[in-house]
């Protein structure tokens, strides 16, 4: 993926985890990463391709209509396709921008996180219930065993 590549919401990233994006890739690799981390980071990196993406085609559309280039080479089709091509890099950009600042949002500050493991015991009830208001007989629903 697009570990290299800046993205728009890296300071964010930096912001809610506590280092900057290279350590955090560091960190998603190792056995107790959190799946918010690896999450976070996989949006990231989708995030920074279609960012990549939406600057190739608005440099090449910006240098189709250089003031120098030959109006020859003008062509209504290309412009047509390069615009829906933008568009589509445009909607994903916003969609992974989106889903990555409602995951960050749900993130509490680095400060206020907890550096040891959750219990993974099994839960226990401790109060109890009420009697019931009418006893059950015994037999009830039970059975009849059958005779040879």
């Amino acid at each position: 993926m697009s570990r290299t590549k800046a993205s728009t919401m890296d300071v964010d990233l930096q912001k809610v985890f506590g280092k900057p994006v290279p350590e955090l890739y560091e960190a998603a690799v190792g056995r107790d990463a959190s799946p918010a981390l690896i999450r976070a980071l996989e949006l990231r990196s989708f995030l920074a391709l279609t960012e990549e993406q939406v600057a190739d085609v608005r440099d090449r559309v910006h240098a189709d209509m250089d003031p120098d280039r030959d109006m020859g080479e003008l062509s209504a089709d290309k412009l047509r396709f390069d615009a829906q091509w933008l568009k589509a890099a445009l909607d994903a950009r916003d969609g992974y921008r989106t889903a990555l600042g409602q995951l960050l949002l749900t993130m509490p500050p680095p400060d206020q996180r907890q550096d040891r493991p959750l219990r993974q015991g099994q839960l226990r009830v401790t109060a109890a219930l009420p009697p019931s208001p009418a006893p059950v007989p015994q037999r009830a629903g039970a059975a009849r065993a059958r005779r040879p």
